[in-house]
């Protein structure tokens, strides 16, 4: 599904990727985890096509997507941070991307998930910041591609939200669709992942499952693994 082959990037002096190789397979939830400055979002904005790498290559099912634009309409992605227009409703914002994007959509199934019929005519600026991420996931999920992207995902949810975005990813999941995420809370990467990949300073320290983690750093669970990590690799 996603090959990436020695990729680097540098932002002036610093380097955010160091000749990065990874190979994520089709379908399936994979978690990239890692400390800030790691590489993480430089990593998802080069696959995405808002990064130019350096050097190296990113391939989508067997195509160089490096420097092209119309391999992003089968990629559905959830940014970290929602900068929505402040003056526009909820049911605007939902028009306006099915206008861009023209096809077919499950906004509808999706609304009533998350409880949103209440807000749409309601001014995006006037929404709490979980009601936004609602309509951020909303905004994600309707379009039914391949390849979805979520960056924080569960970022000022309620645990209802947060139960309904689980049953969601896994549904995808179950539909063949290949999920990418990246999070800081420990809990959902281990009820979640099939695999995760763990960067560190720009490469891949680890790709395996959470089990085979815990077992490699001799650990019973996901936070004390990445924490053991960070404690031997910085000593």
């Amino acid at each position: 599904m996603i090959s990436v082959e020695t990729l680097h990037k540098s932002f002036g002096k610093l380097t955010v990727l160091d000749g990065l190789d990874l190979s994520i397979d089709e379908g399936g939830i994979f978690v990239i985890l890692g400390p800030n400055g790691s590489g993480k979002t430089t990593l998802i904005k080069s696959i995405l096509g808002m990064v130019v790498p350096d050097k190296g290559n990113i391939a989508i099912d067997g195509k160089p997507v490096l420097k092209e634009w119309q391999y992003r309409g089968n990629i559905d992605y959830l940014p970290q941070i929602a900068n929505f227009p402040s003056n526009l409703t909820v049911a605007e914002l939902l028009k306006l991307v099915k206008q861009l994007r023209d096809r077919p959509t499950r906004d509808q199934e999706l609304i009533e998930l998350f409880g949103l019929e209440p807000f749409l005519e309601k001014k995006l600026g006037h929404l709490s910041g979980g009601t936004k991420q609602k309509v951020n996931i909303v905004l994600t999920f309707m379009f039914n591609s391949d390849l979805i992207i979520l960056d924080e995902p569960t970022s000022g949810l309620d645990p209802i939200a947060l139960l309904h975005l689980k049953e969601l990813i896994l549904k995808e999941k179950e539909a063949g669709k290949t999920v990418l995420i990246t999070t800081h809370i420990m809990s959902f990467v281990e009820e979640m992942a099939d695999e995760i990949v763990f960067l560190l300073d720009g490469k891949i320290y680890f790709k395996g499952t959470v089990n085979e983690l815990q077992q490699k750093t001799e650990q019973q669970d996901l936070e004390h693994a990445i924490a053991q990590i960070l404690k031997t690799e910085h000593v």
